[in-house]
């Protein structure tokens, strides 16, 4: 519900390479938040686009992504 349980979920995310993998797999905003719930973290996609927009500035400055996985899915998102 909240962008804590974002941070949250991507902290779990980067110490689980099986969920990496999940969410490599994700085609969707929808489904990063499906896999998030299914590992008790509840957010919306608005939350997503939110750090979809912080993350997109840092690329474009030069900066890196705090969490690849998450950098992956918002590029598949980019192309929907």
């Amino acid at each position: 519900m909240s962008l804590e349980q974002l941070n949250s979920f991507l902290g779990k995310v980067k110490g689980d390479t099986s969920l990496q993998d999940k969410l490599k797999a994700a085609k969707s905003s929808e489904e990063v938040v499906s896999i998030a719930k299914e590992h008790g973290h509840v957010f919306s996609v608005e939350h997503i686009n939110q750090v979809r927009a912080d993350q997109l500035e840092r690329i474009a400055g030069g900066g890196e992504c705090i969490e690849r996985t998450v950098c992956i899915s918002v590029e598949n998102s980019l192309l929907d």
